[in-house]
Parts: structure tokens; C-alpha cells; sequence
């Protein structure tokens, strides 16, 4: 069982860890030391792990496979979550109450209810975050800052990802490729779709009826069978349609 107790903190910002590993990961976010570049597409990293799991999304490796299961995974982390939905472990026990969890954010989120500390809410639209960083991102969509600039073109952007996605589109960079067939994309979420029509995956699911889809927008499609709610409605019977050629 994990105690919560974190002995190691950061003198720059008073953060605590439960491992002298993890707080050496933490400081380096202050000082912005990163020592380790992908080859691939040029970023770079604080630590060894963090590139090694950038790496795979290059490569689309999944070693972890779940051997309940055989579902695999990228990522060490998300692997042992997984498994734990078999095994039912919940190693993560509050000090305060003694009540064990499967997963280290909800535990967290339940410490926060003894400590006090969050949860942080919007001000502007009363949304409610668990972890300062999404909430400060968060805040970047009310008051539109966007302090990430295109060295390229001067775009800025709220977020480094989406300044590196848009980067792309100068360099022509498609750092993602179809084991398949070896076809590239630029964008993650493309090749997602792509290798769904390979495997058969349909992970988008109707609560409704449970049918499952390829695409998010297959389903949202298929939603309207249900709920009534298409964008043209016929007013002779109410019947909806996604578009008005269906009337």
C-alpha cells in the first residue's frame, strides 16, 4: 500500500514527491533543462522516460500487453492501470479516512477533501479542475492569451501542442506512419482514424443502443435517431435529418 507520505521536495516551488526520482523530474521544469531530443521530429525532453514514450507514438509500439486480456499499451502507466481493473488492487490508501484507490488521480482528488487544497474553479464559467495546470490552460480560453508564437508566420497559439501541430504545416513534417502500409500523417489523430480501418476498432459506443462506430461523428450521426434532434426537422411527422437533401 502507498501511504501518500512525500519526503521529497522541491525548493523552488514547495511540491512534494513520495520519490527522490520523481522530484529530480519535477525540478527540471524549472530550469528547463532538456537533455533528451527525439531524432524523429526534433523535440526535446526533460528526462529519458518522456522520450522513450514520445518515441512510440512515432512507432506505434505497444509493449505492454495485458496478459488477461491481450489488450496492449504505449505506456507503463496506463498498462498498470489496466490490469488493475482485473485484479480489483487498489494501492493507493488515504492516511486520513483509510480508504484505498485504483487510481493515483482519484486519489488525489480525494486527499484534496481532507486538505483543503482545490478543487480550482473557473471564475468565468464555474468549471472545475482537480489540477492546476489544466485549470490555467483552462483560463487561456476565457481570456485569450496566447503567449506561443510561430517563429514562422507569428500565429500564437494557448498551448505548445497546438503551436507544434500548426508548425507542421510549414514544414510538411508527417511524423506518423502506417505500419501497414507506410503511409504518414501529420497529425496523430489521423493516423488513429487510419489504422481503425485496418483493425476493424470501433471505440465510439451509442448509449443508447450500444452500436459502435469507427468515427466520433459516426456516432453523433447516429445519435439523432434517437434523440429526434437533427439539424432539419420534417413538420409533417418531426422526423430529423442531418441534412436537409434528407427531407
Amino acid at each position: 500500500m502507498h501511504t501518500g507520505e512525500k519526503p521529497y521536495k522541491c525548493k523552488q516551488c514547495g511540491k512534494a514527491f513520495n520519490c527522490r526520482s520523481y522530484s529530480i523530474k519535477h525540478e527540471r521544469t524549472h530550469s528547463r533543462l532538456k537533455p533528451y531530443e527525439c531524432k524523429q521530429c526534433g523535440k526535446a525532453f526533460s528526462c529519458a522516460s518522456y522520450i522513450r514514450r514520445h518515441e512510440r507514438t512515432h512507432t506505434r509500439e505497444k509493449p505492454y500487453e495485458c496478459k488477461e486480456c491481450g489488450k496492449a499499451f504505449s505506456c507503463s502507466s496506463s498498462f498498470r492501470k489496466h490490469e488493475r481493473t482485473h485484479t480489483g488492487e487498489k494501492p493507493y490508501e488515504c492516511k486520513q479516512c483509510g480508504k484505498a484507490f485504483s487510481s493515483l488521480t482519484k486519489f488525489q482528488r480525494h486527499v484534496m477533501k481532507h486538505t483543503g487544497d482545490g478543487p480550482y474553479e473557473c471564475k468565468e464559467c464555474g468549471k472545475v479542475f482537480h489540477c492546476p495546470n489544466y485549470f490555467h490552460c483552462h483560463e487561456r480560453t476565457h481570456s485569450g492569451e496566447n503567449p506561443y508564437k510561430c517563429k514562422e508566420c507569428g500565429k500564437a497559439f494557448s498551448f505548445p501542442c497546438c503551436r507544434q501541430i500548426h508548425e507542421r504545416s510549414h514544414t510538411e513534417e508527417r511524423p506518423y506512419e502506417c505500419r501497414q502500409f507506410g503511409k504518414a500523417f501529420t497529425y496523430l489523430s489521423s493516423i488513429q482514424k487510419h489504422e481503425r480501418s485496418h483493425s476493424g476498432e470501433k471505440p465510439y459506443e451509442c448509449k443508447e443502443c450500444e452500436k459502435a462506430f469507427i468515427y466520433p461523428s459516426n456516432v453523433q450521426r447516429h445519435m439523432i435517431m434517437h434523440t429526434g434532434d437533427g439539424p432539419c426537422t420534417y413538420k409533417e411527422c418531426g422526423k430529423a435529418f442531418k441534412c436537409p437533401s434528407s427531407l
